[in-house]
């Protein structure tokens, strides 16, 4: 929507497509990147926004050679440091999120990741176990796993940690689709959320909203984050020099319903 709405306000077209699928076109890696970018600059776009994926050097590559600029938002990796990405304070947004779950006095704090390769989970684990590390707290490697940013991925990751001997009374997921899987893992251990198990989301999608209880979360702005791609786009196109390569848009901390104090 963010990068829409500052489109229409630029008075550009945005098209919005798929990032193709390489193992379901039964083309190289390689290929597939030089097909893509031949077909948006053949279809005349002057540029492109890639919106949480995962780019190869080759794609990136393709893209500078028949010349379409390239912003990336939140990437799941970054290929070379000269590509130019939006994102938001993950590192900040996973310290005050844990910092939050530390005030209501809880100490076995999980965190159910993303991607193990994804920077942006990367960088949200650090905060995590950054606020741990100031409330003079060892991280337990059992309290921290990784999966797809996805419900089924947070169910399973729930259930394991439920399981636990001593499980954790709080957990901080690093989306929100992952915190609702982790809620309904609760709720089939027969657990209470807040009252037996505090869960932090990320995003603040409307899903967050949606939820019973309402999900407490770091709210990334998303809308801002596009459009500060798309403006940063148009600069690139017409042949503008970037101060940085990287900007970071901030979080914060929406206090919802499904946190609380442990053992309330």
């Amino acid at each position: 929507r963010g990068v829409t709405t500052a489109g229409a306000e630029s008075g550009v077209d945005v098209v919005v497509g798929r990032v193709p699928d390489v193992a379901g076109s039964g083309e190289s890696a390689e290929q597939s990147g030089k097909n893509w970018a031949d077909r948006l600059k053949a279809s005349g776009r002057e540029g492109i926004i890639v919106v949480t994926s995962e780019l190869s050097e080759s794609q990136v590559d393709a893209f500078a050679r028949v010349g379409l600029p390239l912003v990336v938002i939140d990437p799941l990796n970054t290929p070379r440091v000269e590509v130019t990405s939006v994102g938001a304070t993950n590192w900040s947004g996973g310290m005050v999120a844990t910092e939050h779950l530390l005030a209501w006095g809880h100490r076995r704090i999980a965190f159910a990741g993303g991607p193990a390769t994804a920077a942006c989970s990367q960088a949200r684990m650090h905060g995590y176990r950054a606020a741990l590390e100031q409330a003079e707290l060892a991280a337990d490697p059992r309290l921290i796993m990784s999966g797809a940013f996805g419900y089924p991925d947070g169910l399973r990751m729930g259930e394991r940690l439920l399981t636990l001997d001593d499980r954790p009374t709080a957990v901080f997921a690093a989306s929100d689709a992952t915190a609702l899987g982790v809620v309904e893992a609760a709720r089939r251990a027969g657990l209470r959320v807040p009252e037996d198990l505090s869960v932090v989301g990320f995003d603040d999608t409307v899903l967050a909203t949606l939820a019973t209880p309402a999900l407490t979360v770091v709210r990334q702005p998303l809308p801002d984050m596009g459009r500060v791609a798309l403006r940063t786009l148009l600069r690139l196109i017409a042949g503008e020099t970037l101060d940085s390569h990287h900007v970071e848009l901030a979080t914060n901390l929406i206090v919802r319903d499904s946190t609380g104090p442990t053992g309330a």
